[in-house]
């Protein structure tokens, strides 16, 4: 038996609606892939894959023999956000699959999913209030996956729990970063409703360190969380940065996501009939892809640095690790140019007026036409990692684009960041937070280990050493 290819919505479809990209697999198809698993006596994607510890093999079993109940009982066991993970991780308990070292590995993302599904449409995802008040109080900093991991997980301690957000709602960026065509953000709202009903109260539209002293919550409050995330996105200092058409890839995924979902009236930016540029090989490259393509956008170009990874798992990375691979999503395959070894050196400004909708301070505002890239090579430790790169000489050249977008990643929190002198937190050399445990003051997620994936962010709300 194979592992299932077909997991997208047609593409002529979903490409011109934000509803979710995958379709929902049958249950038979389920039982089917997860009977695939051997339960290994060493269950690596258990142990050594998920962040979370998941309990795969028992799972898989359960959906194998068509208990759904069991299996949504021992997903949870874990895992307080399946419907999360199961849309948006990219599933590093399938990548230590021992299926990984003769075939394909096991599904579990999308058997997750139907799991998860599965209990929200009989009834079983109840609220689970502590059974005893401790008579302690925590402040959590922050709603995204790891502020609402540590919430939930003190919550159930006993502790009462108030979660302060400066957007106008929860999530982080699963609501304002992930697109809807992977994420329903009707998903954050419905598992808002439960955590509201396990007691835990969310004070949103406020911003911790300017609107409300965090040093006022440390006093008023037995601990505090502190889950920003890594607020600072990496921008590009070339010649031309100013030039009108150019943003961070967040400015046009929250405010697209911001607009689906009715905070604002309208899009901030339309790539309708543009050539866009995306520098940045990500994740969240590609959610710029995507986004532009339903936009109506001209053309769509994604350009990486680094070089094209290899087509199948690089030696640099053995199993069980997470391979050192080239992976292509769902949007790339909806209509994107993508090239490598590319680095850009500075915006070409346009000859000619702006045909914008974008607001601008003149009416001949000076506008990107395009981007001077110069290809490179690479040089490679024996292990076959990408380490230092060169220019190639005569390879500079010119492409067109009148809207640009930056997603290159994230570098940490800015030292300025009024939480850090009022909780007095000290940094490490990345500007990652250090725990103050003395103080009772827990960093969790990105902000204390660097941008990472929302699954480790979720793990790391749940370590938090306080009873």
């Amino acid at each position: 038996m194979q592992r299932i290819h077909d997991i997208y919505r047609p593409t002529d479809e979903r490409k011109c609606d934000w509803r979710e990209v995958e379709r929902m697999l049958s249950d038979e198809e389920l039982k089917e892939q997860t009977s695939r698993c051997m339960n290994c006596g060493q269950p690596f994607c258990h142990a050594y894959g998920c962040p979370l510890g998941n309990l795969v093999p028992d799972q898989n079993r359960a959906v194998a023999q068509g208990d759904w109940k069991r299996a949504y009982a021992l997903l949870t066991v874990n895992s307080d956000f399946p419907e999360f993970t199961s849309r948006i991780c990219p599933a590093l308990c399938e990548a230590s699959c021992v299926h990984q070292l003769d075939e394909e590995s096991v599904m579990v993302r999308q058997s997750e999913k139907r799991i998860i599904e599965t209990a929200f449409e009989n009834g079983w995802v109840v609220p689970r209030p502590p059974e005893k008040e401790n008579g302690k109080s925590v402040a959590v900093i922050g709603a995204g996956p790891a502020g609402l991991s540590a919430a939930v997980t003190l919550r159930r301690r006993g502790w009462s729990v108030t979660v302060y957000e400066r957007r106008a709602n929860i999530g982080g960026l699963l609501r304002y970063g992930i697109p809807c065509f992977k994420l329903d953000k009707s998903l954050i709202d419905r598992r808002r409703a439960i955590l509201e009903a396990e007691g835990i109260r969310f004070v949103t539209g406020i911003e911790v360190g300017k609107d409300l002293s965090a040093e006022w919550l440390a006093k008023h409050n037995d601990a505090v969380i502190v889950a920003i995330g890594t607020p600072a996105a990496r921008d590009l200092k070339i010649p031309g940065r100013e030039l009108a058409g150019i943003h961070l890839a967040l400015e046009l995924l929250e405010g697209q996501n911001r607009f689906l979902t009715g905070e604002i009236s309208e899009p901030p930016i339309s790539a309708k009939g543009k050539d866009v540029l995306v520098i940045g090989g990500g994740d969240t490259g590609s959610d710029c892809v995507g986004t532009a393509i339903r936009h109506g956008a001209k053309s769509v170009t994604q350009i990486e640095i680094m070089p094209k990874p290899p087509d199948e798992r690089g030696a640099s990375t053995p199993w069980p690790l997470w391979p050192y691979m080239l992976r292509t999503s769902s949007s790339h395959k909806e209509g994107c140019e993508r090239r490598w070894n590319l680095n850009s050196l500075r915006f070409v400004e346009s000859d000619s007026p702006t045909t914008s909708h974008e607001p601008r301070t003149t009416d001949h505002e000076p506008h990107v036409s395009g981007v001077e890239v110069e290809t490179v090579e690479w040089e490679f430790s024996p292990e076959g990692r990408p380490v230092k790169f060169h220019a190639v000489p005569d390879t500079r050249e010119i492409i067109k684009a009148d809207l640009v977008f930056l997603a290159m990643g994230f570098t940490g929190v800015p030292a300025e960041n009024p939480i850090v002198a009022q909780l007095g937190l000290t940094q490490t050399p990345r500007t990652a937070l250090i725990s103050d445990s003395s103080k009772n003051i827990f960093c969790v997620g990105d902000c204390a280990s660097g941008a990472s994936l929302v699954v480790r962010a979720l793990a790391s709300g749940k370590d938090i050493p306080l009873q």
